[in-house]
């Protein structure tokens, strides 16, 4: 199984307090065909410094901005350079168990899937587990994605033809979840892992954090796929009924 490459995309602003874990989680991988692209983008900390002393490894490239693009034009970077048969994301504070890769890349073979993704683990800023897990369906449709985005990003594996087939965009909504939708309506199922495989940062002030300000691009997200305004009602309520069931 390991005659297939991954290419792991990490997107890195400002993240020199947790870059280090989530690089080396990549290296402690028991699957071991991948390469590690990181697109620093136009950061202002120490962080380019930290990831070079890990280029000696020749599975770990990365390119730096010359000006701050945001995470969705730095994954499409990353996308863009990549030479696996398929992307797995990770954020540049999110961490992976060791059997990730292998595990995941078993069940897109087997499936002979376009897209995946895996359970999750809440910790806090300082990376202490919260023992809140995040479950993933088995089977995840595009009507059952539109009632609540269950797809992590840092979880996700995704065929690379796919992944640049649908660039990601739209940074001020989420841009993850509107590819997600997009890449279903084509491709019409993704497939989750219910073993919590991502040891996923939560933090307040983020997007995904501050529940108003996430509810209120999610609903954006709703019109960006070209739902009328009953429809985004519909699908937002429950996306809102989805999320108080998740976070409770």
């Amino acid at each position: 199984m390991d005659n297939v490459m991954v290419s792991v995309v990490m997107p890195a602003y400002n993240c020199e307090r947790y870059i280090k874990t989530s690089i080396e989680s990549v290296i402690n991988q028991t699957y071991s065909n991948w390469e590690l692209i990181i697109v620093i983008d136009d950061s202002t900390d120490d962080t380019v410094n930290v990831v070079d002393r890990y280029t000696a490894n020749p599975k770990i490239h990365y390119v730096v901005n010359k000006k701050n693009l945001g995470v969705a034009k730095s994954r499409n970077c990353g996308v863009l350079l990549a030479k696996g048969k398929y992307i797995a994301f990770l954020d540049a504070d999110d961490i992976w168990m060791e059997n990730k890769l292998e595990i995941q890349v078993k069940l897109m073979e087997d499936k002979q899937a376009v897209l995946s993704s895996v359970a999750r683990e809440l910790m806090d800023e300082n990376g202490t587990l919260t023992g809140k897990i995040m479950p993933i369906q088995r089977e995840i449709t595009y009507k059952k994605l539109l009632c609540g985005n269950t797809l992590n990003t840092s979880g996700v594996m995704i065929k690379t033809e796919v992944a640049k087939e649908f660039p990601m965009a739209q940074d001020h909504l989420h841009e993850d979840y509107i590819t997600w939708l997009k890449v279903l309506q084509k491709y019409g199922i993704a497939y989750g892992i219910s073993e919590p495989l991502l040891k996923y940062r939560f933090m307040p002030g983020t997007k995904s954090g501050n529940k108003l300000k996430s509810a209120k691009m999610t609903f954006g997200v709703y019109r960006a796929m070209g739902f009328n305004v009953f429809q985004c009602v519909f699908y937002f309520v429950q996306y809102a009924v989805n999320g108080m069931k998740k976070y409770t």
